[in-house]
């Protein structure tokens, strides 16, 4: 450990005489120099901000005067000099620092106003290359922001446009001075800035954020096919190394009003914008967020496919249905189970049409989801106040790593996202009409195929049950689903309980197929879905007794399918 000078305490209020201002966001910096410079300050700055200040009329010393070289390799060196960053760095309060500084003809520098290159917004950018994302690494901006954060006692820091007024407020009441409160939570926010900074610049590296689009890097393997799963995972076959720290950087996007419930503070960090826009209604909630993000990854499913309608309760889907048109898809979403959508989440994979947004409006539905809206259907439906509408971005980027909170630290694994249910139309000996075999996991296990229509609906119910809390059953017929049965502790109560809702409905079960997200254990589970009326059934296999449940099946005439891919969902 470092140990520290018996020092006199630092003033509180510490006088700003001298500042250094270099910004890549201009915005609100003419003000600000405006105001430093009428308290007497004298402005220090560097390239495009020296030039935007001086172009208002302020006057302005170019660091390079201060360094007496000019500016290096197209801007990469400028401020990065012991003239600078000892200006910075002296403690004002110690009097060998302040002797060194007149020795070397040094002087104070007491604000610092920087903000960095943008770096996660070049990431983000299909496409983006190694070479552009390093020019987008700042040096110098965090090299100053983390010397003047550290000097807190004798140096202010700014770090964003927001904190302009206040501190110009502070510096028009106190005449010219800074208080230690301040400068200590202007220094917090710095450190916070730079930790994200460099968080998002190691998360690229490691391929854990929404830039991780290296081709390929050092530390990056390759894996093979059978270790990264089937093409059509929507990953690709680059992946990280697990790194030894793991690391994330979202920005504060909003403070909600609570979390799951009243007595719950809760705030939402990332980048909604790259996702959504929220086009009518409330702000979110902390549980509108998380039924906007499980709606999002089921009708994700159903991109490009026929008009396809997701209705959503708590996260979970309450009814799915593909048909000719919206309108019959949601009609046959809806029949699934007519008492849960009351104020739940409807999503397309389509622009909402009027006739569509008429029969969602025939129930109070909390969120509507839609790539786009059809003229004349957005100001149909703002005509309630008490509703969200959302406009879902096409191609937005997903973090290939899901996280959560346990025991104090995070669970991370990769994103389940698979679309083996794109292939949708075969002919009886389950090839698509192109001639396209199954995925190489995907095994017929009983005496008899699935016919066309058995392949199409069990492809559609297995997207489906992947989106279902465990232990998940999912009951389809005809590309909709006519029963759901999720979260139970017993796969035969999930069952059950998905028969009972598609009864309750007057629904039959007659000819229908059914998905199960993990494998029968024993073949009583199979046995109850031939006996509600499944001809056809879908799962992963590989149970103990998978002999007895395939056996089973032959002896009932249902036609099963071994996927060799689990989808818990917890």
């Amino acid at each position: 450990m470092i140990s520290t000078k018996d020092l006199p305490p630092p003033l509180d209020l510490q006088p700003v005489r001298r500042a250094l201002l270099s910004v890549f966001d201009k915005t609100g910096i003419v003000p600000l120099g405006r105001i430093l410079s009428s308290l007497g300050v004298e402005l220090l700055s560097t390239g495009g901000t020296a030039k935007a200040l001086r172009e208002a009329g302020l006057p302005v010393t170019d660091v390079s005067e201060v360094t007496g070289y000019p500016e290096l390799l197209d801007g990469r060196v400028k401020t990065i000099h012991p003239r600078i960053h000892a200006g910075i760095l002296a403690r004002r309060n110690d009097r060998e620092d302040l002797a060194q500084l007149a020795s070397q003809k040094i002087e104070p520098i007491d604000l610092i106003v920087v903000n960095l290159y943008p770096f996660e917004q070049a990431v983000a950018e299909a496409g983006v290359t190694e070479a552009v994302a390093m020019e987008n690494v700042d040096i110098g901006g965090p090299c100053m922001i983390r010397a003047a954060a550290k000097n807190y006692f004798s140096t202010a820091v700014v770090v964003s446009p927001d904190e302009y007024d206040w501190v110009a407020e502070e510096l028009a009441e106190n005449d010219g001075k800074i208080s230690m409160a301040t400068r200590k939570s202007l220094a917090a926010r710095a450190f916070a800035v730079t930790a994200r900074y460099e968080a998002a610049i190691s998360s690229f590296f490691e391929g854990q954020g929404t830039g991780s689009r290296i081709e390929v890097s050092p530390g990056i393997t390759r894996r093979s096919e059978a270790e990264a799963g089937d093409a059509g995972s929507g990953m690709t076959d680059i992946q990280a190394e697990w790194p030894e720290t793991f690391t994330i950087a979202q920005p504060l996007a909003q403070e909600l009003r609570y979390g799951e419930n009243p007595h719950q503070r809760a705030a939402y960090y990332g980048h909604p914008e790259r996702h959504f826009e929220k086009l009518h209604g409330r702000e979110l909630s902390y549980n509108n967020i998380l039924d906007l993000s499980g709606a999002f990854g089921l009708i994700e499913e159903f991109d490009g496919d026929d008009p396809t309608v997701v209705i959503l309760k708590h996260t979970n889907p309450c009814g799915v249905a593909t048909a000719a048109t919206l309108a019959d898809a949601y009609s046959a979403a809806f029949a699934t189970d007519t008492m849960s959508p009351f104020g739940g989440i409807v999503a397309v994979n389509r622009p909402l049409d009027m006739e569509t947004a008429e029969a969602v409006d025939a129930i109070f539905t909390e969120l509507i989801i839609a790539p786009e809206f059809e003229e004349g259907v957005l100001d149909f439906l703002t005509a309630k106040k008490n509703r969200r509408l959302i406009r879902r971005i096409a191609g937005g980027v997903h973090d290939r790593l899901e996280c959560r909170s346990a025991m104090g630290g995070l669970l991370v694994q990769e994103r389940d996202y698979c679309r083996e249910g794109s292939l949708l139309r075969r002919d009886d000996n389950g090839r698509r009409d192109d001639g396209t075999p199954l995925p190489a996991d995907y095994q017929v296990v009983t005496r008899r195929q699935p016919t066309q229509d058995e392949w199409a609906d069990l492809l559609f119910s297995w997207r489906v049950a992947k989106h279902v809390k465990s232990n998940a059953i999912v009951y389809a017929r005809n590309r909709a689903t006519i029963g759901v049965g999720a979260g139970q502790m017993s796969r035969i109560d999930a069952s059950e309980i998905a028969v009972s809702k598609g009864r309750k409905s007057e629904l039959s079960f007659d000819g229908c197929v059914v998905a199960s997200d993990a494998f029968f254990p024993f073949s009583d589970g199979l046995l109850a879905a031939a006996a509600a009326g499944a001809t056809a059934a879908i799962q992963p296999g590989g149970s103990v007794r998978d002999n007895e449940v395939i056996a089973a099946a032959d002896e009932h005439g249902v036609a099963m399918v071994f996927t060799g891919r689990r989808h818990f969902k917890h």
